[in-house]
């Protein structure tokens, strides 16, 4: 077996006098494929850091093979210091990094290579975050949630390049189909410690389901051990002082453990409040048809929605769901055909934006909208420290402002914020953004339980089978269709899940026309040309290193003679092999462009 490329060992790292992680530690073998899962606020994103050298530890040993290409994408990243996006994602190639995948990514995810960076939005840099990560394919790289503010094409397209990808890969996501299939390692973090199983996503969580309840188990054994000692202490019969003294020690230390004890911590006590009862027909379309411009959106669509349906809405960035959305509930007229509301309506919208939070507000001012101690959730006045903790807030929270917040923790202030309105009708515009997988269950449940009706964006493909009971599908051509089931069930009535919004604009009221079959040749850009010129002859020098560094190991007296040289040989030999892999996999694939342009 290998060594490993990474290891931590024995973590340690507070903020303040608080303790994140304690004694966490873990290897990356090469080519491995680990998921890091938790609580939000358990610290998983900054154990990633630490991995990745960005953070260093209060204690602890961080070892990374030497030779070892690293990558990292940050969640937030900083664009400021470039022109262009093309200059940001190429600023992550060092040293001999190739650059002829920039291209590719760029068009696959979407980005314009000459865009400013002080115009783009959060999701396009998220985007060049990923692309500049993934274009110099390092011997390990790490993703934190790469899969939020993305559409299902281009996480069904990342699926596929990690997939691919022959290096070692460390992912956090709450994506439960993304982990499942990219994953054959779970590291899991709770209570400031990791525990390492070498099974997949796709296991962990019958896993660490059983691991709780046998430490639910333990914990009670223990309890009861205690009661025991403590009836022994007062009501036992005096024996031998020499024993007394023994049973009273273990006693204590029976207490000691049980003190140390860090429990699991709770779930968010999430709950709706329903409003009055709507009428059973919450909406009616009729050959309703919308454009804007000369782009035609959507073009005659019809549906009728009844109270309790469960409805997701599915399509790529750009397709129209907002406006598909906001037709159904009455925000804008259709061109053509007609829409009835149903009556009582009492809509409650969660959107993914979180525009209503301001950043300098506070969390309590945020749930009090700025006066009293109280929240008003639903006819029923709670303290705010009460309600906070039903979120999983900590009581000292309350005064932090909005900006100093995780993305998970502005994701239930956001929840708890919609959830104490009355409503009849819920509508969640990507409601899984940054929401860990214990919440997102309780986000099901809720769903499940509601008695109104539901209305839900979302491109997580996992929760969409969880939680709606049909689903309307952006087929291209501002063309809409309505499927029974969730989303795999779509797929399987009409044999393929969501594409990329066409690039086209068209005339109102006409006719959409199909998009033209794509017949143009690829093309070698003349860097390609440079690289296939080259390569054979890069290719050719390391084969004489490589001859030549096994020529010197050779020699049965080497490391005697030279230890320190005999090491720095190893190493170069190692270098070498992997480099000449690299550029055969290379060759090849720039052959196949080249055959595939000459067609």
């Amino acid at each position: 077996m290998p060594p490993p490329i990474l290891t931590l060992k024995n973590i340690h790292l507070s903020f303040g006098t608080t303790p994140l992680i304690e004694g966490a530690e873990f290897t990356v073998a090469p080519g491995a494929r680990i998921c890091l899962v938790g609580r939000n606020g358990s610290g998983k994103s900054t154990l990633l850091k630490i991995a990745a050298g960005l953070i260093l530890p209060d204690e602890g040993e961080r070892f990374v093979k030497p030779g070892t290409t690293v990558r990292y994408m940050h969640q937030e990243p900083d664009l400021s210091a470039y022109a262009n996006l093309g200059d940001y994602v190429s600023g992550g190639l060092e040293g001999a990094d190739d650059g002829y995948r920039l291209h590719y990514l760029l068009d696959a995810l979407d980005l314009d290579g000459k865009a400013d960076p002080k115009t783009i939005s959060g999701g396009e840099s998220r985007r060049a975050a990923l692309a500049r990560a993934l274009a110099p394919e390092p011997d390990l790289l790490m993703l934190d949630e790469p899969t939020n503010h993305l559409d299902l094409p281009i996480i069904e397209w990342l699926e596929d390049e990690l997939s691919a990808y022959k290096g070692a890969l460390i992912l956090i996501s709450h994506d439960r189909r993304f982990l499942s299939k990219l994953t054959r390692e779970t590291i899991w973090v709770d209570r400031g410690e990791t525990r390492q199983i070498n099974k997949g996503f796709g296991a962990f969580e019958d896993w660490r389901d059983t691991f709780l309840e046998q430490e639910q188990l333990d914990r009670h054994k223990l309890s009861r051990k205690i009661e025991r000692e403590q009836h022994w202490v007062v009501h036992g019969v005096s024996g031998r002082r020499k024993r007394n003294v023994r049973r009273l020690k273990e006693l204590g230390n029976l207490r000691s453990t049980k003190s140390g004890e860090k429990q699991s911590v709770g779930k968010a006590n999430i709950s709706v409040t329903e409003g009055q009862t709507s009428g059973k027909l919450v909406a009616k379309l009729e050959h309703v048809s919308k454009a804007f411009g000369e782009r035609m959106i959507i073009d005659d669509f019809s549906t009728r929605i009844a109270r309790g349906d469960r409805i997701g809405i599915l399509g790529p960035n750009g397709s129209g769901k907002t406006t598909l959305l906001k037709l159904i509930m009455g925000q804008l007229e259709p061109d053509d055909g007609t829409i009835k509301l149903g009556t009582n309506l009492q809509p409650l919208i969660l959107d993914q934006k979180r525009e209503g939070l301001d950043p300098d507000t506070t969390l309590r001012d945020a749930l009090t909208g700025g006066g009293g101690d109280s929240v008003m959730v639903g006819d029923i006045q709670k303290h705010v420290v009460g309600y906070m903790k039903d979120f999983l807030f900590l009581p000292e929270q309350q005064r932090t402002p909005i900006s100093r917040l995780s993305g998970g923790e502005r994701a239930r202030l956001e929840l708890a914020r919609g959830l104490r309105l009355p409503s009849n009708l819920l509508i969640l515009d990507e409601p899984t953004n940054d929401l860990d997988l214990e919440t997102l269950d309780l986000l099901q449940e809720l769903i499940a339980d509601y008695k109104g009706t539901v209305l839900l964006v979302s491109h997580d493909r996992d929760f969409l089978d969880r939680t709606v009971n049909s689903v309307i599908a952006y087929e291209g051509d501002a063309k809409w269709q309505e499927y029974a089931g969730g989303y795999s069930d779509m797929i399987a009535q009409r044999g393929y899940g969501v594409k990329a919004a066409e690039k086209q604009t068209q005339k109102t009221g006409s006719s959409p026309q199909k998009p033209k079959p794509q017949t143009a040749k690829p093309k070698l850009s003349y860097k390609h040309k440079f690289a296939l010129e080259t390569l054979p002859k890069t290719m050719a020098a390391l084969t004489a290193e490589l001859a030549t560094l096994n020529a010197k190991l050779e020699d049965p007296d080497y490391y005697i003679k030279d230890p320190d040289g005999f090491t720095k040989t190893i190493e170069d030999l190692d270098k070498a092999q992997t480099k000449l892999e690299k550029c055969e996999e290379e060759w090849l694939e720039l052959e196949e462009l080249r055959e595939a342009a000459q067609q």
